[in-house]
Formats: C-alpha cells, sequence, structure tokens
C-alpha cells in the first residue's frame, strides 16, 4: 500500500486553485499549505480517526524543482485515486475539466480492464494524466 506521494509542480497557485476543487470531489481536503526547505508545498488527504491528527494525508505537491537535481517539475505520470462512486467518478472529471484540465477518457466502463472499472481521465495543468475509479458494481 503506498503510504504517500509527491510532485514537483510548475507553478504552486495554479496547482492548488485546480487540486483543492478537483481532489474535494473525493472526499479529499487540503490540509497543509507551508513552506518547507525553501519551497512551497500543499499537502492533501482524507480523514482518517485511526491517525494522529485525524486524517491521512497522502498526496503532495512541492513549488519548482528538487535542489537534489532532476527535472524541474514532474509531468506525464499517471496518478489515480480510488473515488467513493461512480458519481464521484464523473464529478472528478466535470470539476478538472471545469478548472482547466483536459479531457483524456470521459467516465465510463473499462471493460478492458475488468466488468466493473468506472475510470475518468483528465490531464492536469503540469500535463500529468489523473484518474479517478471506482470498482464497485453498478
Amino acid at each position: 500500500m503506498i503510504d504517500h506521494m509527491t510532485f514537483r509542480v510548475s507553478d504552486i497557485q495554479k496547482t492548488k486553485a485546480f487540486y483543492t476543487d478537483v481532489l474535494a470531489t473525493l472526499g479529499y481536503s487540503l490540509q497543509v499549505d507551508a513552506n518547507y526547505g525553501g519551497s512551497n508545498m500543499l499537502g492533501y488527504g482524507t480523514a482518517d480517526p485511526s491517525q494522529p491528527r485525524g486524517y491521512k494525508l497522502d498526496t503532495w505537491f512541492l513549488d519548482g524543482p528538487s535542489p537534489h537535481g532532476g527535472p524541474a517539475f514532474t509531468t506525464g505520470c499517471h496518478l489515480c485515486w480510488l473515488a467513493p462512486s461512480r458519481a464521484a467518478v464523473d464529478s472528478f472529471h466535470q470539476m478538472a475539466i471545469s478548472k482547466g484540465g483536459r479531457d483524456n477518457g470521459a467516465p465510463g466502463l473499462r471493460l478492458e480492464y475488468n466488468a466493473s472499472y468506472y475510470g475518468a481521465f483528465v490531464l492536469d495543468p503540469d500535463g500529468n494524466n489523473i484518474e479517478a475509479v471506482c470498482h464497485a458494481p453498478a
């Protein structure tokens, strides 16, 4: 199981404006908006009473390049969040498009994956292929 993931972004304010509303469709909220080691960072998570702070942070965005080298920002990745329902997948896609994302696969069944794979794909502001998926049968 993945504990968390971090992505470098080209514009932290644009990322915040996009992801705060997009991830809210899946029950996420912005929990951290701070500066760490000279980089602005955003941390998104979901409520989780088993965690010390009452929420689980699993999606992080950092502004600009890493001081350790590598690309200036993350692009071309495929990132998928589990949605609680097919309606949440629909909302994720609609919100992402309304916030400037580019359609990369409208909500629907992906029978080539499995009989109940309901997903939607959008390219985020940095060109990452983001997805929401629900595995529950209709």
